[in-house]
């Protein structure tokens, strides 16, 4: 059990009484009801103007309507919609708890607690603290008490949203007195409360007499605490330099059975940093590798913390020395984005300061922080498109014996693609090779795809040389055709050519692609004689001739005037059963004809003129 606070419990002033006021004239029956049935039908029609005119002459009479058009016309003061004008809000809300504690003075049984829900909920919408605390004043004052459960957590919301925390710890206080004293088991404030007054008091106020308050009455009350009501004292006592209690705390959590330290070790580094004692907030970090499991799991926040108050000490020293030695207990057992040298300098790139110069200073130091250190000071130049300068680190890395993980080198090798730094993005894939990456296919694929789109089929050729051994990586066909197709594309067809060799040489198959990417170079540079050499290989292949290349290998024969090998085209489309539209051969055959010099042809080459006349009588062309 907690031990007992030593300081005895604050005296509570009573409420005041309500100063009393003079009898004002009664209202006759027909009166209230004539009211009533005004007020009634205001409401059905929003006239809240009127409805409020009417409960003014109820109050004027020291009288009230029926309860449940009572509580209709609260629920409507407190209810508003996005497109009211805020003092349009604020003064209907004003109307609303006037109404409430009115009602809560004079007649209290009339008031339902859906009602007071409503108030509370719209309060908290309108980010009206003070009036919310001041309902419920008037509650406790007026003996009107709601169950906590129903209003405390809304109570606690509007406070924290309003920074205004500590407002609470006065509610929690009579909460816990009126439970105690009046018996109300109803009204005890619960573990959610308990620890909002813990916040206040460590948090903001930074109270150990208002602190040791709260866990007396959580005691009493039998709200047992949680993590989170340890992790509150340790901040309070780490910021008041108070060892050993502290160590108190640390046995109290044993007693309670909490294994898990990481909530109290967060809190004792924030109180630390916020006192400026950085030799304890050491001591912690390094105490919490050791705890091992989750203890020196930390957030971002308290790294943020952390960093903050070393680097505004000017202890970057101090930094690195901590991430050396943090290394060394938690290499056994932590990787990367777990490590205290990873989220240190993640924070470092978060706040703005150089994550480099932690490394630099950790290098000066003749110590290592593990892998973790350098990948957020990566992402950070991917972000920035940096790509030379992770490059440059990488090889850093490598250096020094780490290795990266498949995720960083694809985020890095994608970026340096989209800026076009391919010299990067090769360089990085190189270092991926030489180390024990073992999936490389997403990598390559990238750079494929981003050379072919920047047009460098020189830089692919000399890639998928580059990995052909690799059994990481899969070079196919389509790789090689990616390579002719870039090269026809940009006219330059010897280097096309070429590739097309390399590849038949290393006995990857060409297709149908292979050859319309051929084809259709060599028609753009006017090379209709580099068509017929295609056909040759083509057939000597015997490879499978389909209609989209049948009919590419025909257009170019014919717009080059190679009649003779179009007729074997023809031939092998007829034996395939392909079809051929004769209609669009004739017109090709048309629109070159007068490049043929028809004359000289039939004096000269008599076997192409019978060639000739063989494709014109099978195109149906008159002679």
């Amino acid at each position: 059990m907690l031990r007992k606070t030593l300081t005895s419990i604050l005296l509570r002033r009573p409420f005041s009484s309500i100063p009393p006021k003079p009898s004002p004239k009664t209202l006759t029956p027909h009166q209230k009801s004539s009211f009533e049935s005004t007020l009634h039908h205001s409401l059905i029609a929003h006239d809240t103007d009127q409805a409020w005119k009417v409960f003014r002459s109820f109050a004027a009479a020291s009288s009230l309507p029926e309860k449940s058009l009572l509580n209709s016309l609260i629920t409507h003061l407190s209810s508003f919609n996005h497109a009211d004008q805020n003092i349009s809000r604020r003064h209907r809300l004003k109307r609303a708890f006037v109404s409430a504690t009115y009602v809560i003075e004079k007649d209290p049984i009339l008031l339902d607690f859906g009602t007071v829900l409503t108030v509370l909920e719209s309060m908290k919408l309108a980010k009206a603290s003070g009036p919310a605390l001041a309902l419920v004043e008037c509650m406790f004052k007026n003996r009107y008490f709601v169950p906590f459960d129903l209003w405390g957590h809304l109570i606690i919301d509007i406070c924290r949203e309003n920074g205004t925390l500590a407002a609470f710890l006065k509610v929690f206080k009579e909460s816990c007195r009126i439970a105690v004293d009046e018996n109300l088991d109803f009204m005890k404030p619960d573990l959610v409360a308990s620890n909002a007054a813990l916040e206040a008091c460590c948090w903001q106020l930074e109270s150990l007499a208002d602190a040791e308050y709260v866990i007396e009455s959580m005691a009493v009350l039998g709200v047992k605490p949680d993590e989170s009501s340890f992790g509150f004292l340790a901040y309070l006592f780490a910021r008041k330099g108070l060892q050993e209690k502290i160590s108190e705390l640390e046995n109290s959590m044993d007693g309670f059975g909490f294994a898990s330290r990481r909530i109290l070790y967060s809190n004792m580094i924030s109180g630390y940093v916020k006192s400026g004692d950085l030799d304890s907030v050491f001591d912690v970090i390094l105490r919490s590798i050791k705890g091992g499991g989750e203890d020196s799991s930390f957030g971002e926040e308290t790294y943020c913390e952390l960093v903050k108050g070393f680097m505004e000490s000017k202890s970057v020293k101090k930094l690195a020395t901590l991430i050396i030695e943090a290394q060394k207990l938690e290499s056994l057992f932590l990787y990367g984005n777990g490590s205290v040298g990873f989220g240190i300098v993640n924070a470092c790139v978060k706040l703005g300061f150089s994550g480099k110069s932690i490394l630099d200073e950790m290098n000066a130091q003749g110590g290592s922080g593990g892998i973790g250190v350098y990948v957020p000071i990566l992402k950070a130049y991917c972000k920035e498109s940096r790509t030379a300068e992770a490059t440059q680190l990488v090889t850093e890395i490598s250096s020094s014996g780490l290795q990266l993980d498949v995720e960083t080198y694809n985020a890095m090798i994608e970026v340096s693609m989209t800026k076009q730094d391919f010299l990067s993005a090769l360089t990085l894939f190189r270092d991926m090779r030489e180390t024990r990456v073992t999936d490389l296919k997403g990598c390559y694929l990238t750079i494929m795809t981003g050379l072919l789109e920047n047009q460098r089929p020189e830089l692919m050729a000399e890639f998928v040389e580059e990995v052909l051994e690799d059994s990481r990586v899969e070079v196919k066909s389509h790789d090689w055709n990616s390579i002719i197709h870039a090269f026809c594309k940009s006219g330059r067809l010897e280097d096309a050519k070429i590739t097309f060799r390399r590849m038949s040489f290393l006995q990857y198959e060409p297709n149908n692609q292979t050859y319309l990417s051929l084809i259709n170079g060599y028609v753009s540079c006017e090379k209709y004689f580099e068509v017929v050499v295609l056909w040759k290989e083509f057939k000597d292949k015997k490879a499978k001739l389909e209609h989209a290349l049948a009919d590419a290998f025909l257009n170019a024969l014919v717009k080059g005037g190679f009649f003779g090998t179009a007729l074997q085209v023809i031939e092998k489309c007829q034996e395939m059963k392909i079809f051929i539209d004769k209609w669009r051969y004739k017109a090709t055959f048309m629109e070159t004809q007068k490049n043929l010099k028809l004359p000289k042809l039939r004096k000269r080459k008599i076997k192409k003129m019978e060639f000739l006349d063989a494709f014109k009588n099978w195109a149906g062309l008159t002679t």
